[in-house]
């Protein structure tokens, strides 16, 4: 049982008049009286609240959440007292989230129910426990509150942005893929994969006329050829300590396993095989590129757990461990960052080594708050000193971009908020180039 505000109210209220009756007798005997009154609505309040459970409530949603997206929560609240009730119902949220002010006022009439819905926004991947939810009921008297505590404590996954896959699979089916950012390629070339012979019909491009097969069949016969499939891309994700650096709440490892998830999707809609590796000290995380039915799904169940260390990234194990895994000339793409042109050039030898064997394509982050601040205006002195050392930081990234190039791996400098879109229009671009 908790008491209310009104209870106190009521209580100062009869301090006062109790009080007042050494001055004035009339005082003392009014508040004797408003004394027995409240005892007896006090007794009448606790006696309709605790004579039957009357107040029940459920939390409903989903078993995983998608990391960095809005996630629902519903509760129902049902109200099997015989009279109105007011109610206050906090739900136990996962810690992690310091939602510590998380009440929703209620009013439910008798037998009446309301769903209350609320949104979680997580930005890292793990398990989530949620508690009991407490629902606070007082009668229109508002003297005691009973305290109810339904539901079971429960554990939700967070999981990569799956959600981002829904919104990519909509607007494919609905062929406004533009509106997400992803371009509209023209098809440059001929088609690389050989399908089969068929006889020559007019409007046939007359260079894919095979003379061996139209000698042997004395009629024009031509080849026809249609796009690469089956090609192996696999999403290789650094999960050293430069990867730690966070940007609106979410780490670089976050954004790189979300663009992964969604560049999978993707690749395998392309009947290409999408695969994931990722490493940082050591080899870590292996999984064979296929497009079988369960792969996104057993990406999902590889990216749900990485975390990063804060050790530094061993390149050379991984030249040494993708020789091992991987047989066949395949599409990776790195997720990293470098923070100077002196860093990137340590790495440099095994990225061309990478890039000899496989179609290496780098992806590394822009420091959106170091562009923001160079564009501020400058104050003082010290502001254009500081202004000089950011615009330093932000052409090293350049520079490496273009060393990257120089030595003849494709490069990619993106933003995170824009890194999904960037990495999928630059692997439509590869692979209508016929790069991969």
């Amino acid at each position: 049982m908790f008491l209310t505000k009104r209870f106190y109210l009521f209580a100062l209220l009869l301090i006062l008049l109790l009080g007042g009756g050494y001055l004035l007798g009339s005082l003392f005997l009014a508040g004797q009286l408003l004394l027995a009154v409240f005892i007896f609505c006090l007794l009448i309040d606790g006696f309709f609240l605790y004579r039957v459970r009357g107040i029940s409530a459920t939390r409903y949603c989903a078993e995983r959440f998608s990391n960095g997206d809005e996630n629902g929560v519903r509760i129902t609240v049902q109200n099997s007292y015989a009279f109105a009730v007011t109610l206050s119902l906090i739900d136990e949220v996962p810690f992690i989230f310091q939602l510590r002010d998380l009440s929703f006022p209620l009013f439910l009439p008798k037998g009446g129910s309301e769903t209350v819905t609320y949104q979680l926004h997580p930005v890292r991947r793990g398990e989530y426990a949620f508690g009991r939810i407490r629902v606070f009921a007082s009668t229109r008297l508002g003297l005691i509150e009973r305290r109810f505590t339904c539901g079971e404590p429960q554990i939700v996954k967070v999981y990569p942005s799956f959600l981002m896959l829904r919104r990519y699979e909509l607007m494919a089916m609905s062929n406004n893929l533009t509106e997400l950012g992803i371009k509209r390629l023209r098809r440059v070339g001929q088609h690389t994969e050989f399908e089969q012979i068929k006889e020559y019909v007019k409007g046939d491009d007359y260079r894919m006329i095979n003379w061996k097969a139209s000698a042997r069949r004395h009629e024009l016969m031509v080849n026809v050829y249609q796009d690469e499939r089956s090609q192996q891309i696999y999403s290789v994700i650094d999960k050293g300590r430069i990867m730690q650096q966070a940007f609106a709440g979410m780490t670089l490892l976050d954004y790189s396993i979300n663009a992964s998830l969604v560049l999978s999707y993707v690749a395998m809609r392309k009947e290409d095989k999408a695969g994931l590796i990722t490493f940082n000290q050591e080899f870590d995380t292996f999984v064979p590129a296929s497009r079988q039915t369960g792969q996104l799904q057993r990406l999902l169940e590889n990216l749900y757990k990485q975390e990063t260390s804060f050790g530094e990234t061993d390149f050379s194990s991984l030249c040494v461990h993708l020789g091992k895994h991987i047989s066949k000339r395949s599409f990776l793409v790195l997720y990293t960052n470098f923070d100077s042109i002196n860093s990137m050039n340590r790495q440099l030898s095994y990225l061309r080594q990478l890039a000899r064997q496989h179609c290496l394509l780098v992806v590394i982050f822009e420091d959106m708050e170091l562009k923001t601040f160079i564009a501020d205006q400058a104050q003082s002195t010290e502001d254009y000193y500081h202004r000089v050392i950011a615009e330093k930081f932000v052409f090293e990234k350049r520079l490496i971009i273009s060393t990257l190039k120089q030595n003849g791996i494709y490069a990619l400098l993106t933003t995170p908020d824009k890194l999904s879109i960037d990495v999928i229009n630059k692997y439509l671009e590869m692979k209508n180039l016929q790069l991969l």
